[in-house]
């Protein structure tokens, strides 16, 4: 095995389709299947048959209402919609298996740091400590108006109060349990010492947490924090606090930027920056030639959907691209919602004056992330490039075709890796956290900000 080993994750959506536009119409399609658990859990069994790291999650709580003004094209090419709570499915699929993890998006804008905690902690307990947490911040209207108080609030203040909401939940998490705070003593009639619950008496600018939690300690207690935020108030709060991070760089050259601001930024707050864990994503399609390969490509990049491409970017932005012709240059603006995705194409390629179909036939095949094509010694060569040149440590693995691309992936792509010693053969370590720093880290880093809430102990909350 290599010194540096390549993480793996496969990037997905509990929905029929998710970041490429049109390519549900495929007939290997396998996205209208998302509503069978089966399906799920059958799609674990192969990603841990791959040895892959974890499943990734997203999940958005809003829709794409932005292109035309309206859901529609975004309903017709089934852009993010529907979509159903992915927390549901992990418990089925951590029953099917035993050593994949996986990685959760979930808000903080819109539900209560109290809810989540618990909601985290129940699976991480049903997991045997198998969980992470994606943080976001959300960012369509939409989700506003139909979970909020019909106001987006703006990009920074988003920031600020996720970085109180992970205070609240890291409390919760690393210190109203002690350890031996679960006693089970038969003969004394005491499950629970009540001098071992520790109210956390939070009371911040956002949020009031007066009490105790209500679960007991997990495996991991606090599940693996990932942030794919690219802006630099996400930036900042990844290097403070995220463990791995979901970067979707479009060249090697702004990928190794970022990495290099990444890690020192978590120098800078005291951490070890090399325990910043990065992700780049990905989508790759493999065929046993590199032709075949570029054959299967060109077949997908004609079932592209431009104006699916175009409801899902206009949904990250909040730009509605339907006001620009679509062979006319995009100059930069500035939006309150997915800066990031209006800077990504301008900074990729700066000489390069992107036009709306441009872009939509780039994003059409995997999202803003690059994708690789070819044979299982080029893909192999290419991932391998990529972790030496940027500094990464693995990849978030998307797909064009649901099931398709990555069943692909493990056939042919995941051989050629362990046999270049970049991927393990069997697995490591039980629990997410040592998946991403070895066996024996099933809790948090001591230069973690979490981790100092062990040590603060007040007098024992009256239970």
């Amino acid at each position: 095995m290599s010194q540096q080993r390549m993480r793996l994750f496969a990037f997905d959506f509990h929905g029929p389709a998710h970041l490429s536009a049109g390519l549900w119409r495929h007939q290997d399609d396998q996205g209208a299947r998302y509503t069978d658990v089966r399906y799920w859990t059958e799609y674990a069994k192969l990603l841990e048959e791959g040895r892959f790291d974890g499943l990734f999650l997203a999940d958005n709580v809003g829709y794409h209402d932005i292109y035309e003004q309206s859901a529609d094209e975004a309903l017709r090419d089934a852009a993010q919609i529907p979509a159903n709570d992915p927390t549901m499915v992990v418990s089925a699929m951590a029953a099917a298996t035993t050593n994949l993890g996986f990685g959760i998006t979930a808000s903080t804008s819109y539900e209560h740091p109290y809810a989540l905690a618990r909601r985290f902690a129940t699976l991480d307990h049903l997991t045997s400590g198998r969980i992470g947490w994606n943080l976001v911040t959300s960012y369509a209207d939409s989700a506003a108006r139909n979970l909020g108080t019909g106001r987006q609030v703006p990009h920074d203040e988003r920031y600020d109060m996720a970085a109180e909401y992970l205070d609240v939940c890291y409390k919760l998490w690393e210190y109203s349990w002690d350890e031996d705070a679960v006693r089970r003593d038969r003969g004394a009639g005491m499950y629970v010492d009540p001098s071992r619950v520790h109210a956390i008496d939070h009371r911040g600018t956002y949020f009031n947490v007066p009490g105790f939690f209500l679960c007991e300690p997990s495996p991991q207690r606090t599940p693996v924090i990932f942030q794919a935020g690219g802006s630099s108030k996400g930036r900042a709060l990844a290097a403070a606090s995220a463990e791995a991070v979901f970067a979707n760089a479009t060249s090697m050259g702004a990928l190794k930027r970022q990495v290099d601001d990444l890690r020192a930024q978590a120098a800078a707050a005291g951490r070890d920056p090399e325990s910043v864990r990065v992700l780049q994503m990905v989508t790759v399609i493999c065929a046993p030639t590199d032709e075949q390969a570029r054959q299967r490509y060109e077949e997908y990049r004609r079932l592209v959907s431009y104006a699916g491409a175009m409801a899902r970017y206009s949904g990250w932005t909040g730009l509605d691209m339907a006001q620009f012709d679509p062979d006319v240059p995009l100059r930069h603006v500035k939006t309150n919602a997915g800066q990031t995705m209006i800077d990504i194409f301008s900074k990729a390629d700066p000489d390069r004056d992107w036009t709306p179909r441009d872009i939509a036939e780039y994003i059409g095949v995997g999202g803003s992330g690059p994708t690789l094509v070819g044979s299982p010694a080029t893909v192999a060569a290419q991932l391998q490039e990529w972790m030496e040149q940027t500094g990464i440590d693995g990849f978030n693995i998307g797909h064009a075709l649901k099931h398709k691309d990555i069943a692909d992936f493990v056939e042919l792509v995941v051989p050629e890796l362990q046999r270049r010693g970049l991927v393990w053969s069997d697995y490591d370590g039980s629990t997410l956290r040592e998946k991403l720093y070895g066996p024996g880290t099933t809790r948090l880093r001591d230069d973690h900000p979490g981790a100092g809430h062990r040590t603060k102990r007040p007098q024992a909350a009256g239970a």
